[in-house]
């Protein structure tokens, strides 16, 4: 199955978004092993692996990205080592079951281990161990996928005013920001508690993609709900609300959120009257 490019976008039509307009830009229907920023992130990384013929990637046990990985590896015949962060927990959750029935080799940091995974001196110890490999930061989020995700603009062929997306490394939120036409906004939501630090990454993967930081984007920190794939009885019912009104799922650790925080804003009146906002579901 090829990928699904253009991806479809659809007006978004609630009574509870008054004053503005939302589109959905539907990247989670690109394909349903990598949907999304996953596929975005990952085809110039995948070009870039044929080389060597091995990737080694980093992820927390729900990771979408580490999922997305092994099925990569599998389809186009790399070899996939994950690296999880915590310690292994039988049986599998259904994400960490994927991976290894896609041939991904699992292995476990501790948390203090795993803050070390950029570090040159742990990484040269992992090619002494594994041989040389294409490495994939956590979350796809390296020159290689942020340029992947400026192509999210490129497919936006009507009018709009602010797209949004959500972060949990900042590699989407960067590409699309410095893809946006000058008169332009991004706006990303953190899914991390504590997620003040992605300004900081998200300047610094654009100027390791295009040699600049663009000043056009800002980020959310308010709608995290405890912290990466934690939720209450708020995001729960917000969940299940929208999907018996609009007959789509929303992913907890990502997308719910960011849709939460987006209604949340309308209510608030945080955008002017007429504003015409897109919201990227990368599933």
């Amino acid at each position: 199955m090829k990928p699904r490019l253009p991806s479809p976008v659809t007006e978004l039509r609630d009574e509870l978004l008054t004053g503005v307009t939302v589109f959905l830009k539907r990247d989670d229907l690109i394909h349903p092993e990598f949907p999304g920023n996953k596929w975005r992130k990952l085809k110039g990384n995948i070009e870039a692996a044929r080389e060597c013929g091995a990737v080694v990637t980093f992820g927390g046990a729900y990771s979408h990205h580490i999922r997305a990985v092994a099925a990569a590896g599998a389809r186009f015949g790399l070899r996939t080592t994950g690296f999880i962060r915590g310690e292994e927990h039988l049986p599998l959750n259904e994400t960490l079951a994927y991976a290894v029935a896609r041939g991904m080799e699992l292995h476990y940091l501790d948390r203090t281990t795993y803050r070390a995974k950029n570090d040159p001196e742990f990484l040269a110890g992992l090619r002494a161990r594994f041989g040389e490999f294409h490495l994939i930061p956590e979350g796809g989020s390296n020159a290689l996928g942020v340029r992947g995700c400026t192509e999210i603009v490129a497919e936006l062929d009507f009018a709009y005013d602010v797209v949004c997306c959500a972060c949990g490394t900042g590699g989407t939120l960067a590409g699309i920001a410095r893809a946006l036409p000058a008169d332009r906004q991004a706006l990303g939501f953190s899914v991390l508690k504590g997620g003040g630090f992605l300004r900081d990454d998200v300047a610094r993967l654009q100027r390791a993609a295009f040699g600049e930081a663009t000043g056009n984007w800002s980020i959310e920190l308010g709608y995290h709900f405890g912290g990466y794939a934690k939720q209450n009885n708020a995001l729960t019912g917000f969940i299940r609300e929208f999907e018996a009104k609009h007959g789509l799922t929303l992913d907890r650790v990502y997308e719910a959120k960011m849709m939460y925080g987006l209604y949340d804003l309308v209510r608030q009146g945080k955008f002017a009257p007429g504003t015409r906002i897109v919201a990227v579901i990368a599933g």
